[in-house]
């Protein structure tokens, strides 16, 4: 049945029409618009992409250094104060307007932009450029109040109203119209004004809101799935719905996979989750689009949330933006919380494809969200800004500028804290100004790296569905183990999708990667061909882009390319521990156990069960292939135990882990054709010494043999070629 026959017409987004009355201000600078032609509509044209070469850079001097700025929170009298206090700390760009809707379109069409002149003004004679930002993230108390049909509907039927931040309905045409209506407003005014170097579009997406199953968004889904398969026939092959009697003879038969009795299909679930992701980067293009119109030469971003927001498939946003951004936050209560940061800090460089970055948030100290918001220790504060700039980051902004006095986030630190300049916050900041301003020249050195680890938003999307063999099955814990090996050994890691060009690295390794497809295995196929080292870890590869199982078995395509294939699946108990024999080697493991069989005579056993449920199988092979090889892991070894493993791959790969360093002491380089920056980050409370040459960026010392790095402070050391 073709689905041209049932499907809905999606309704034309409207124009919503200004009050008649209008509204009055300071200095008379107010001006209706009847509503602009929304750039794109649901469906934004996706080809508007730059070459990496010509994505423009804002144009700062050195490093950023500043911060979420919301002026519309203080007193105009505040103002110079604070562009006083921003020179004293060294600032040089921040961000504006980002939750400042309704105080720039009080009702609407009807724009109040006298207060944001000033502001402008006030910031660019301060010599303090601006992040300009569209506040669509904040749609106004009036846009709820007209638009009820806009309003998120959640996963129980609940209607998700004002009061708040976040995002109406992504599919919704009105939202749509009105986001259009004040980008257009915005860049029409703003596009030629000196202190905007650059658009800062929404607000964090996916975060709180990422889905909807309203009547607009059953529309629209079923719109998505017309554009992907073509076909009812192919939606029913895709999603399996002979399965329980599932099947579809109507496209209006379908609906979002909201509450039912019981456990919903698992891929209608997957690609609804595609489809919401879909919608809000159509969002995202729909304003980028309209401010590219207006201002060309201008760099447009929206702030990614790393390893932290699994609602948007972020290898899919980045090459739509201009500049890479992140915000990132640690967690307080985590004593590896600033091996976290690491790991978020690059990814984040991955997705720039190794070119340099902004941090467009963090934090001062506490935020107030988490269970319990712990200030951040003396010398952490710097160390955290400078850890994000030694993996590529050319910018480290805060989360935000002054502190607020009411709202939600009254108790979130800020770069001028409610203690004021005669705080210790403060004196740290102003320090920590100084020291972006002295590494100037570090700005568009790159990172590289020698190994990769596969990271693909989707298959996590697949695995954290229902129904799987053990609830100790966890993605981002597996990540988070191999991650934790490599920065103690001090290697330095890219993240890459499973179908990405991976011959630039000498080591990839697949963590937890459930969902893996022929293409992918194919790809990791030809790297190993082509001379790599590649570790797979247990349940990677089950199932294909449909989340259907795949017809080779349990291990898929890839157990072709490792040359072995799982029999069946054994997860172990709850406390249960395995005992294994690796290279003649004593270790334990837990929660996992495959039942391999080899499927290929050149498969070697390197580590074998010596008891529990696959007592006397294979639990670390490795299949010889050309100058390469691929090994395969069938269970669960903590961050130490891992070494076993990775000591043996790095000798394999020629990748020479860092030796030498103090326990605790992180050291990251940045490059170019003509100098070496050494970050030498010290995470204990104790001074340590690195044998290293070179002259220190800060203060201008020459070391010969070794650097002394104090406790908990950073030094960057200069090598020239």
């Amino acid at each position: 049945m073709s689905l041209e026959t049932t499907i809905r017409p999606v309704p034309p987004i409207p124009a919503i029409s200004a009050d008649d009355g209008g509204i009055a201000v300071d200095d008379g600078d107010t001006h209706e618009n009847g509503g602009a032609k929304p750039a794109g509509g649901r469906n934004a044209d996706v080809s508007a992409k730059a070459a990496p070469s010509e994505r423009p850079w804002p144009k700062v001097a050195g490093l950023a250094f500043g911060g979420d700025y919301n002026p519309e929170q203080w007193d105009e009298s505040v103002w110079p104060e604070d562009i006083r206090l921003m020179q004293a700390a060294g600032v040089n760009l921040v961000s504006v307007g980002i939750f400042a809707w309704v105080r720039l379109e009080p009702r609407p069409g009807v724009f109040d932009f006298g207060w944001l002149d000033r502001i402008l003004d006030l910031l660019h004679d301060g010599g303090i450029s601006v992040d300009l930002g569209t506040p669509t993230a904040a749609p106004p108390a009036w846009f709820y109040r007209a638009q009820p049909e806009s309003w998120v509907v959640d996963a129980d039927g609940r209607r998700l109203g004002p009061g708040s931040r976040g995002i109406c309905c992504p599919s919704s045409p009105a939202y749509a119209a009105a986001s259009a209506r004040i980008t257009t407003a915005l860049a029409e005014r703003y596009s030629a004004h000196p202190a905007v170097l650059m658009w800062h579009v929404h607000n964090e997406y996916g975060a709180p809101v990422s889905q909807c199953h309203c009547e607009q968004s059953q529309i629209a889904f079923r719109e998505w799935l017309l554009l992907t398969y073509d076909t009812l026939d192919a939606i029913n092959d895709a999603w399996g719905t002979n399965f329980w009697g599932q099947r579809y003879g109507e496209l209006d038969e379908i609906r979002t996979p909201a509450a039912s009795a019981s456990v919903i299909n698992p891929a209608q679930q997957l690609d609804y989750q595609r489809f919401c992701d879909h919608q809000l980067l159509s969002c995202y293009l729909r304003e980028r689009d309209i401010l590219r119109t207006w201002s060309a030469d201008k760099p447009v971003t929206t702030n990614f949330m790393a390893t932290n927001c699994p609602s948007v498939n972020l290898w899919g946003w980045a090459p739509e933006v201009d500049v890479v951004s992140n915000d990132h936050y640690l967690t307080a209560e985590r004593t590896d919380r600033h091996v976290l940061l690491a790991m978020d800090a690059d990814l984040t460089r991955s997705l720039a494809g190794g070119r340099p970055w902004m941090l467009m948030e963090h934090s001062t100290s506490a935020v107030n969200w988490q269970p319990r918001n712990l200030a951040k220790e003396p010398g952490e504060m710097a160390r955290n800004s400078l850890a994000h700039i030694a993996r590529g980051a050319d910018a480290a902004l805060f989360f935000q500028w002054r502190g607020s006095r009411s709202g939600a986030e009254k108790f979130h630190s800020s770069m001028l804290p409610h203690a004021g300049t005669n705080s210790e916050q403060w004196t740290e900041l102003v320090d920590l100004g100084r020291t972006i301003k002295a590494l100037a020249d570090v700005r568009g050195t790159t990172v590289t790296a020698e190994v990769a680890l596969l990271w693909d938003w989707e298959s996590f999307w697949a695995q954290d569905l229902d129904w799987h063999p053990s609830v100790d099955l966890d993605h981002r814990e597996r990540t988070i183990a191999f991650y934790t090996r490599l920065w103690q050994d001090n290697v330095t890691v890219d993240f890459a999708h499973p179908t990405a060009d991976l011959s630039g690295y000498k080591l990839v390794i697949v963590p937890q990667v459930y969902l893996l497809d022929q293409d992918a295995a194919d790809n990791l196929d030809t790297f190993v061909t082509g001379g790599g080292q590649l570790l797979v870890s247990y349940f990677s590869g089950v199932v294909d882009a449909h989340d259907a199982v795949h017809p080779q078995g349990l291990s898929g395509p890839v157990g072709e390319v490792l040359g072995i294939s799982v029999q069946e699946f054994a997860p172990l108990a709850q406390g249960q521990h395995v005992a294994l024999d690796l290279w003649g080697q004593n270790a334990s493991a837990d929660v996992w156990a495959d039942r391999l069989v080899l499927t290929d005579p050149a498969t070697q056993i390197l580590g074998t069960f010596t008891d529990g449920p696959a007592a006397g199988r294979p639990a670390l092979t490795r299949r010889r292939i050309g100058q390469g090889s691929a090994w395969y892991l069938a269970t669960r070894l903590d961050p130490e135990s891992l070494a076993l493993v990775m000591d043996p791959l790095y000798a394999a790969a020629g990748v020479t882990p860092v030796a030498g360093l103090p326990h605790g002491l992180e050291m990251v380089t940045r490059r170019d054709h003509s100098q070496t920056f050494y970050f030498l980050l010290n995470h204990t409370d104790q001074p340590v010494d690195v044998p290293l040459s070179g002259t220190d960026v800060i203060s201008g010392e020459r070391h010969e043999h070794s650097v002394p790095v104090p406790a908990t402070q950073v030094i960057v050391i200069r090598q020239q070629h």
